[in-house]
């Protein structure tokens, strides 16, 4: 399949537009170039933006394709009218059926993040990072209670990533604490958790993958030995089997797929979309 453009324009960040775009796109086997054209929100912007598609469309001598979120008219007539390129426009296809079928018009809102200073949802989520970032890694015992989630699982399984994963994408306080020699020598999680069980969530790994990923940081050392990461991951898991904390591979899994699951089990009544 012949390269081709892709472009994201938004009159806001473009995150929508990029996200929605990426995951069509994915489901072919192609790898296109990205141009991203955030805060193009007014009319010259647009027609800037126009100028780059057709300059594209003629080097390439194929029409690149243009994901859109617009909410101002007057800026997205602009590029339907003068792109050559092919036009994907999210809120047209799905925004306007939904006011029709609703009664109401929608409020027009440029971007997702807009008037953060008075979004309830925005400063939740800005102290679901700060406490996930505060609680990485075992670094703080204070305040679990106030935790949706609390990861376990030996280091290198995915356990941080995840964690910022649920905090910045959803809003949820995301604690991770590391399973290390002496809780396997214990044979019981770290006592700091005790009390917090229902919150808990395991991550384990296959150990031929841990070992790669640990010889990345620390190679040829015990830390990454094949060896030592086979007793950790069987430990870790016959742990959290007596403990009854539901678990699963990260492996194979992406950490959207990963947090997914997560937040299929465990269901925590603050959730932010």
């Amino acid at each position: 399949m012949q390269t081709r453009t892709v472009f994201f324009i938004s009159d806001g960040t473009g995150i929508t537009a990029e996200t929605f775009g990426n995951a069509v796109l994915a489901q072919f086997e192609m790898k296109p170039r990205h141009v991203r054209l955030p805060f193009t929100d007014t009319v010259d912007k647009a027609h800037q933006a126009v100028r780059q598609i057709n300059h594209t469309a003629e080097i390439e001598g194929v029409r690149p394709i243009v994901f859109t979120t617009m909410a101002n008219m007057d800026v997205l007539e602009v590029i339907e009218t003068g792109s050559k390129g092919m036009l994907l426009d999210m809120f047209g296809t799905f925004v306007r059926p939904l006011e029709i079928e609703l009664g109401v018009k929608s409020n027009h809102r440029i971007g997702r993040f807009s008037d953060v200073s008075k979004s309830k949802e925005y400063t939740a989520r800005i102290a679901a990072i700060d406490f996930s970032l505060a609680h990485d890694d075992g670094q703080s015992n204070r305040d679990l209670e106030g935790a949706d989630v609390i990861l376990v699982g030996v280091s290198r399984s995915g356990k941080t990533p995840t964690s910022l994963y649920l905090a910045m994408q959803h809003g949820l306080k995301a604690a991770n604490y590391p399973l290390i020699p002496e809780d396997f020598d214990r044979r019981q999680l770290p006592p700091a958790l005790l009390p917090h069980r229902k919150k808990m969530f395991g991550l384990t790994i296959q150990p031929e993958r841990l070992a790669e990923i640990r010889n990345e940081r620390r190679p040829n050392s015990r830390y990454a030995s094949l060896e030592n990461c086979r007793h950790e991951v069987s430990e870790a898991e016959a742990m959290m089997r007596r403990a009854g904390v539901r678990w699963l591979s990260t492996t194979t899994k992406s950490i959207e797929e990963i947090a997914t699951t997560i937040l299929q089990e465990l269901r925590p009544e603050r959730l932010v979309y």
